[in-house]
């Protein structure tokens, strides 16, 4: 079960629970592959709604692979995400709300 008040967020893959969380090095590799300036700058794409599916798959892979998940961006795209596409947004717009909050 993923703890959300460590960032961590469950997206469940091919019916398998698998705990996601974006680490530094994961953050810094997003900014590189989607070429934004500052995660800020990733950030605002999806308050703004401007966010396309290929974001969409680097979020959820970066966050997979910071929660220990060996696969990759291919491995991805050939498995069934519990809820879908939305679910599929959903939890990365929860993983990087849940990488910038401040926990008390």
């Amino acid at each position: 079960m993923a703890n959300q008040f460590t960032g961590e967020v469950q997206i469940t893959l091919d019916g398998q629970p698998h705990v996601a969380k974006l680490t530094l090095g994961a953050l810094a590799e997003l900014e590189t592959e989607l070429g934004a300036e500052s995660l800020v700058e990733l950030i605002e794409r999806f308050e703004a709604g401007r966010f396309g599916s290929r974001d969409v798959i680097a979020i959820l892979v970066a966050g997979l692979r910071g929660g220990g998940w060996a696969g990759g961006r291919d491995d991805l795209l050939t498995v069934d995400i519990d809820g879908g596409p939305a679910a599929g947004a959903r939890s990365a717009a929860q993983l990087l709300s849940r990488a910038f909050q401040v926990v008390a």
